[in-house]
């Protein structure tokens, strides 16, 4: 991967700062107790949360009894795109320990599980132009489709050569996805799971703890920084 001076426009306040080595403390507690790595059982509930939360935030409506259902092979009465959308989701999340955060050709992998047979361009970045739209209002416009390659790889670039903080790298790498708006759909989803990728290189345990729901849980705060 080529280098570049590329430095996404983000300042670490002294906030950021407290909340990063709370956030770092109460982790390490956490993973010391190995509750989550003693318990398969456990693992896999909090990642049916994970999936069940992510993809509420994209108003799927399928309830977490349901998405369990799904993947156990239960026959569920649901919308078949919701269906399938809990089966790739799956599929994706269970690929994160293989997953390289650093790869570009990873994101456009797990984006091709993500979508296939949601999009005709699963594992492609968009090539017209998209804007995000809440209610009747235009809030972001993404940047023309010409510019995604050179600015994802930028992007990975400053990924892969930063000394920024986990928790702060993988905040900035989604807030910068999203910004870019790389993929006709899917940038949400595929933005919280490569954070969710960034930090279980940090800290394995992050693999399995549902932090889309939490993300679901103030969704309005979530979109409303998305769209400063």
């Amino acid at each position: 991967m080529k280098k570049t001076n590329y430095i996404p426009p983000y300042t670490i306040t002294s906030e950021m700062v407290r909340l990063v080595a709370e956030i770092s403390e109460t982790i390490g507690r956490f993973s010391a107790s190995n509750q989550i790595d003693q318990t398969p059982i456990l693992r896999r509930g909090n990642r049916l949360r994970t999936i069940q939360a992510s993809l509420a935030i994209e108003n799927n409506s399928l309830s977490l009894e349901q998405v369990t259902g799904i993947i156990s092979g239960k026959r569920i009465i649901g919308p078949p795109r919701e269906i399938q959308e809990v089966k790739n989701a799956f599929a994706a999340y269970e690929l994160i320990e293989s997953l390289d955060p650093l790869s570009e050709k990873g994101l456009l992998k797990a984006h091709k599980i993500l979508m296939t047979a949601l999009v005709d361009d699963a594992g492609k970045y968009r090539s017209g132009g998209v804007g995000i739209v809440k209610g009747r209002k235009i809030i972001h416009v993404a940047p023309p489709a010409k510019r995604i390659a050179s600015l994802m790889a930028d992007l990975f670039s400053w990924l892969k050569n930063t000394d920024a903080h986990p928790l702060i790298a993988s905040s900035v790498f989604h807030y910068e996805l999203e910004f870019i708006h790389p993929f006709a759909d899917g940038n949400g989803r595929m933005g919280r799971l490569w954070q969710t990728l960034i930090l279980s290189k940090w800290k394995p345990t992050l693999a399995y703890l549902p932090v889309e729901s939490v993300i679901r849980d103030r969704q309005d705060d979530y979109y409303g920084v998305l769209s400063e």
